[in-house]
């Protein structure tokens, strides 16, 4: 399920780090956060979707590499972006 274009440029705007930024680790993590809610709610009604249930498995995976690829470069930016998504650690 793709997100809405104008929900996803608010959330790049939310959590960007510079002007022009749609690529960052934050961004990314943020945009991954509001997919896997989404398919979370559909997979609560839909209990026998397995081929989204798969996806969601690999979105979380690679959120959680992305997660893992801030705390190595700078923890303090991996901490805000676990605290703004209210994600736990």
């Amino acid at each position: 399920m793709p997100l809405d274009p104008s929900q996803k440029q608010e959330i790049i705007k939310q959590f960007q780090t510079a002007e022009g930024d749609t690529g960052s680790p934050e961004v990314q993590i943020a945009l991954l956060t509001k997919r896997i809610d989404r398919l979370t709610e559909h997979l609560k009604t839909h209990g026998h979707d397995n081929h989204s249930r798969r996806g969601l498995l690999s979105m979380i995976a690679k959120r959680r590499r992305l997660i893992n690829f801030l705390e190595k470069v700078d923890k303090k930016r991996a901490t805000g972006i676990i605290k703004k998504t209210d994600l736990k650690n």
